[in-house]
């Protein structure tokens, strides 16, 4: 799925591909009820995305990427059963929708339980049948503390999750972040998967 540097690698579309490097900020969404998701914006204040929580859709453990037109492009479900009860890994999984409505199951991601383990990074495969064994990305560094990279397979970065200095100088709420999506790669797979790891760490998706 990864091209080489300076190609186009569309996930969900190329139309969400960028030559050139991006930086997007992502706001929690105010006066809403808890669960209700997250905004991104680009450098001119123009929405690029929005993030459905649970408290917007109604079902836990489920989220929707949306456009700036609020067309659905990702739904993004964490696995059940007694089989993920006994697992060492929570997965969740990212489906496009057609314009039936139909499901495509596009990538998987797979949460270790336990977070005390030091360089546990969570992994992404885009063929779900194989996520047990082999992965296309990986996320290392806290998300918590808005400190986080996704990378390739080939160790490329994919994009950055950070503060910049001088907001955090200004101790603004870490509702505030940007996101720095790197040439050629799909920053709507991206926000998918940073919608994930809002719901795993209790944040503006959770209820």
């Amino acid at each position: 799925m990864v091209s080489s540097k300076g190609n186009l690698t569309p996930i969900v579309s190329k139309i969400f591909c960028s030559a050139s490097q991006i930086v997007l900020t992502v706001r929690r969404r105010p006066h809403v009820v808890n669960g209700g998701g997250f905004v991104v914006t680009d450098c001119s204040q123009r929405v690029v995305f929005r993030v459905d929580g649970c408290g917007t859709l109604g079902v836990r453990g489920e989220l929707m990427l949306r456009d700036a037109d609020g067309e659905p492009l990702l739904l993004i479900r964490r696995k059940g059963g007694i089989v993920q009860a006994l697992s060492v890994h929570r997965q969740w999984r990212g489906y496009m929708l057609d314009y039936e409505g139909m499901e495509k199951l596009i990538f998987c991601l797979k949460e270790p339980k336990s977070f005390l383990v030091k360089n546990n990074s969570i992994k992404v495969c885009m063929e779900p049948r194989r996520c047990s064994k082999n992965w296309d990305f990986q996320i290392k560094g806290s998300f918590p503390a808005r400190a986080c990279t996704i990378f390739d397979s080939k160790g490329n970065i994919v994009a950055q999750v950070e503060i910049k200095k001088e907001v955090e100088e200004l101790l603004v709420s870490k509702d505030l972040y940007h996101v720095v999506v790197q040439p050629g790669f799909d920053k709507a797979f991206v926000f998918g998967i940073i919608a994930i790891l809002d719901n795993i760490y209790d944040e503006s998706t959770q209820c």
